[in-house]
């Protein structure tokens, strides 16, 4: 996968075939360059938007052994992080393209996972950007506010809480 190439088919809204594969240490441009374009807009409104200081921290913090990159018709269509703590289960850095958000992708992302964190018994907990769509997103697939702050929205899911029926 070549960094910026995304899935085409999902832009047109037909139905695409998606798959979580294991980050390799070799993937860290191909997740770095479309997170830093899917995360200016947020940072941006909130005024705290710096170019080289995200990619930079995106370079340093990236855990192949805990992210997925999120493949859609055979092309690099995103990334999520799903770390362990000590209160269960870190959702970090789940970004899609652009081109791929509002078509059914992250909902299936969030379908999937969380299924498999529950056989942990574990509770899931995410930050998601005050004003940010995916707090909805989240919202939706059960997830709820655990507190916030100007910047940042904390979310929880306990396990088996409210994943909608595919």
């Amino acid at each position: 996968m070549r960094p910026g190439r995304v899935a085409p088919g999902i832009a047109s809204g037909r139905p695409v075939a998606r798959a979580l594969r294991p980050a390799k240490p070799a993937a860290v441009e191909t997740v770095t360059e479309p997170r830093a374009t899917v995360l200016r807009p947020d940072p941006e409104r909130l005024g705290r938007f710096d170019e080289h200081r995200v990619r930079r921290r995106l370079r340093d913090s990236l855990s192949p052994r805990h992210t997925s990159v999120i493949v859609a018709d055979g092309a690099f269509a995103g990334c999520v992080t799903v770390r362990p703590v000590e209160d269960g289960r870190r959702l970090e850095r789940f970004h899609l393209a652009p081109t791929l958000q509002g078509r059914g992708l992250g909902s299936a992302v969030l379908r999937t996972l969380p299924q498999r964190i529950d056989a942990d018994d574990v509770p899931v907990r995410p930050n998601v950007l005050r004003g940010s769509a995916a707090r909805r997103l989240h919202e939706r697939h059960g997830f709820t506010v655990a507190g916030q702050d100007p910047v940042d929205v904390s979310m929880v899911r306990r396990p088996g809480g409210g994943v909608p029926a595919t």
